[in-house]
C-alpha cells in the first residue's frame, strides 16, 4: 500500500506509520504511477468526482469513500466512466458489510418475525465537530451531517430485504451556534415496496445515556427483532422461541469484509455488492429526502442538503 497527499510530508508520515510501499507528494503523481492498480479516494465529498474520473482515466480500479459524491450527476459521470475503463468501482459503504446487518438479514431471510410492518433505527448521540473540522462546510463535505453520515443508516434500512421506493424528511429547527455549524439532526419517513413502513430518528446534538448507545427495532406480523443500532447485540421474539445473537466484535464496523469484497471483485471481474448502481438507489432516496424539505410555495425554495 502506498500514501499520497498535497502535503508531502503528511504522506511521508502515514507511510512510515502504515508500513506502506512508497509515499507520493500529490495525488496526480500516485494516480499515474505505473505500479498503482487500484485507487482509494479518501478525502472530502467535494473532490470526490474528479479523483475518481481521473483513476478511471489512468486505468485503475476504484474505492471511494461514502458519500461518494454531492449529486445525482456526479455518480451517473463516474458509472459512464467505469464502463469506457471497464474497471471496478467500489462505494465505501462499510455498513452494508457489518455482521449485524447480516444477522439481521438473516433473521428476516428466516421469517423469524414474519413479514415486515415497521422498522425503526436510532442513532442520536452527542457528537459535535470542532470548528476547525472539514464536515463544517456543507460545500466540502456536499451536505449537512445527515447527508454526511446519516446516509449510512438510510443504506442499512434499505438492505434488510425489501426495496426502499419512498423516502420523506423533516429536520429540526434549532440554532447552528457554536463550533459545530451544521444541521445535526432528522427524522426521516419511508415506505417499502411490501408496503411496511419505517423511520429513522438521526441527531448528533442530543446528550443520551452511554455515549450513544441506541436500541433500533423491526417489528414483523410474527414478532420483533430488538438490536442495539452499533451491533452489539440482537435479540429477536418470535417464531421459534427468543433468540440472541452477537453479531461479533470483529470486523464490526465491516472494513475488513468489504475489502476482501473489492479484491475479489477485480480479481474475478464481477461488480463488487456495494457498486455503483447500489449507492444511486441510496443517493435517490437521498434526493427525496431534502427535496420534501422544500418549504411552502411562497418560501425562498428548497434547501440545500
Amino acid at each position: 500500500m502506498s500514501f499520497a497527499s498535497r502535503d508531502a510530508g503528511r504522506a511521508d508520515a502515514y507511510c512510515r506509520e502504515w508500513r506502506g510501499v512508497r509515499a507520493f507528494p500529490g495525488y496526480d503523481a500516485a494516480i499515474a504511477a505505473a505500479d498503482v492498480d487500484a485507487v482509494l479516494v479518501a478525502v472530502p465529498p467535494r473532490f470526490h468526482r474528479g479523483l475518481v474520473l481521473q483513476a478511471l482515466e489512468s486505468g485503475k480500479h476504484v474505492i471511494v469513500e461514502k458519500p461518494a459524491f454531492p449529486a445525482m450527476a456526479d455518480f451517473l459521470a463516474a458509472r459512464d466512466a467505469r464502463d469506457r475503463a471497464g474497471k471496478v468501482v467500489l462505494v465505501a459503504e462499510n455498513d452494508h458489510y457489518k455482521p449485524l446487518v447480516g444477522t439481521l438479514r438473516g433473521l428476516i431471510a428466516d421469517g423469524v418475525v414474519g413479514d415486515i410492518v415497521f422498522v425503526r433505527i436510532t442513532t442520536i448521540a452527542h457528537r459535535l465537530k470542532t470548528a476547525d473540522d472539514w464536515r463544517n462546510d456543507e460545500a466540502m463535505a456536499g451536505g449537512d451531517a445527515f447527508f454526511e453520515e446519516g446516509i449510512h443508516w438510510l443504506h442499512i434500512a434499505g438492505s434488510l430485504g425489501p426495496r426502499i421506493v419512498r423516502a420523506w424528511g423533516a429536520r429540526p429547527t434549532v440554532t447552528r451556534d457554536g463550533p459545530d455549524r451544521r444541521a445535526k439532526s432528522m427524522l426521516v419517513s419511508f415506505a417499502y415496496e411490501s408496503g411496511a413502513a419505517g423511520a429513522i430518528l438521526y441527531s448528533r446534538e442530543v446528550p443520551v445515556f452511554f455515549r450513544g448507545l441506541s436500541l433500533s427495532a423491526i417489528y414483523g406480523q410474527r414478532g420483533v427483532i430488538t438490536f442495539e443500532s452499533n451491533g452489539g447485540l440482537v435479540v429477536a421474539r418470535g417464531r421459534g422461541g427468543p433468540r440472541v445473537r452477537v453479531p461479533g466484535f470483529r470486523d464490526i464496523r465491516g472494513y475488513e469484509a468489504m475489502h476482501r469484497d473489492f479484491v475479489a471483485s477485480v480479481r474475478e471481474g464481477r461488480a463488487p455488492e456495494m457498486s455503483l448502481e447500489r449507492a444511486i438507489e441510496d443517493q435517490a432516496l437521498m434526493d427525496q429526502i431534502y427535496a420534501s424539505l422544500a418549504p411552502a410555495p411562497d418560501g425562498a425554495g428548497a434547501p440545500r442538503p
